[in-house]
């Protein structure tokens, strides 16, 4: 859709929410529009600039504005305008369609899926790096989407995009866009699992017949999508046939994984498409380090392997690595996404010593039962502890890896999975744990 770069010019502007995406979209929009604010938390009025244009709900009540932009972190069904927000559901844009109006002529990678957005997007963005083109990580990796500057006409977007941002956006069109794989998530906001196919499914039916879709063909939900869905754009069905060429000279530990093979393979497959260079992408991937948290190597030798993968906050997050490793011992705990399932077979399970930790138990243990040997612990450290004690145990381990994957969220105990992966780092170093294992035989 081809927008007017005026759409957001000389308007009465809502925006709801003031994190990180509300205060750019607010920067962007202030010098040509009337913006009125407005956040849940009070608190983030402090600032006296804010404090000005900030207005109780029903004095907003009675405005009619021409948009509300919204940020990702509202639930549009659980927050104080919520009835607002229902009656006036047209109106309702993103930082995304903000940007699109502005810059529709740009090429655009949009990135999502359950698992793996914010390690595809970063690796993609290197390969384009790489061939000198001017191009620009944003969304829910790096920075807000409109907070980005000196943009050209021939500069390259990598946006890696939410369930949430898409559901709420309107206008919004990627050249290219890329759904990962779908697993049960999110489920307390959308309500359902087939809202939030839907809602990542909107980043494909949005696109003309001049754009490129790449779907996981593997993927249950999505091979059903597809089949119900008016899709005009040119689709790319991927599955790992688009690296097969590549696995030989991929020497990179990190692509041992088939979630990260797979997830390689929309890469691959755009890369051909774009006409890059295969020795400068096979670079980019054998040097790749990965995302903090994310499958993360801590530390390597020959008996003892030790990964931090706190951003893992499901299990279709930790399957793939659990299934790619032998001999774990697995920290998993936390608070569990609604209808999440352990889908491993007993088979898979052999070699797994599950170690759970925090306030929801009897979860894991309803779901390992009958698959997986495990123990409870109240907290990390107490499990994390009980491992050390049983690596140096288990002599019929040749090799061994210790595994923070919690497949569930943090907010049991942590802030965010970053503060819970921070604070696995600390562990390691509070128990000198490299000089542990470096004397394990």
């Amino acid at each position: 859709m081809s927008l007017s770069k005026k759409v957001f010019q000389k308007k009465k502007i809502l925006i709801y929410g003031l994190g990180k995406t509300g205060i750019s979209s607010y920067n962007y929009l202030k010098n040509n529009n009337k913006i009125i604010l407005y956040d849940d938390n009070k608190k983030v009025f402090r600032n006296s600039k804010l404090q000005k244009l900030y207005l109780r709900e029903k004095k907003i009540k009675q405005i009619n504005f021409d948009y509300i932009v919204i940020s990702p972190g509202i639930d549009v069904n659980n927050c104080n305008l919520k009835n607002y927000l229902k009656i006036n559901s047209k109106k309702i844009i993103t930082d995304l369609d903000i940007f699109y109006a502005d810059h529709s002529k740009n090429k655009i990678v949009a990135i999502t899926g359950t698992n793996g957005k914010s390690t595809t997007a970063k690796l993609l963005y290197l390969i384009l790096k790489k061939h000198k083109i001017d191009t620009r990580l944003c969304g829910n990796i790096g920075n807000p989407i409109l907070k980005e500057k000196k943009i050209k006409s021939k500069t390259f977007f990598v946006i890696e995009t939410s369930s949430y941002q898409i559901a709420y956006s309107k206008f919004f069109k990627a050249n290219y866009a890329f759904i990962l794989n779908i697993s049960p998530d999110h489920l307390e906001r959308h309500g359902s699992i087939e809202n939030y196919i839907s809602a990542k499914f909107k980043l494909i039916t949005q696109q003309t017949k001049k754009d490129f879709a790449f779907i996981n063909y593997k993927d249950k939900y999505l091979k059903k999508k597809i089949k119900s869905s008016k899709i005009l754009s040119k689709i790319t069905k991927i599955t790992q046939n688009q690296i097969i060429n590549f696995k030989k000279k991929i020497k990179n530990p990190y692509f041992l994984s088939n979630s990260n093979l797979e997830n390689l393979s929309f890469i691959i497959s755009l890369c051909s498409r774009l006409n890059l260079q295969t020795n400068k992408i096979i670079n980019i991937i054998n040097n790749f380090k990965g995302l903090k948290y994310r499958q993360e190597i801590i530390h390597k030798n020959s008996n003892v392997t030790i990964i931090n993968d706190s951003k893992a906050t499901s299990f279709s997050s930790s399957a793939n690595i659990l299934k790619s490793l032998k001999r774990v011992f697995w920290l998993v705990g936390g608070m569990n996404k609604l209808g999440d399932k352990f889908k491993l077979n007993k088979k898979d399970c052999k070699h797994i010593n599950a170690y759970i930790f925090g306030k929801n138990k009897k979860f894991f243990t309803k779901q390992f039962r009958n698959k997986v040997s495990y123990c409870c612990f109240k907290t990390l450290e107490s499990a994390f502890k009980q491992i050390l004690k049983d690596i140096n145990n288990k002599k019929e381990y040749s090799h061994k890896t210790i595994l923070f994957s919690p497949s569930a969220a943090s907010f049991d105990s942590f802030k965010n999975f970053e503060e819970r992966g921070d604070y696995f780092n600390f562990l390691l170093k509070k128990y000198k744990v490299k000089k542990i294992i470096n004397a394990i035989k």
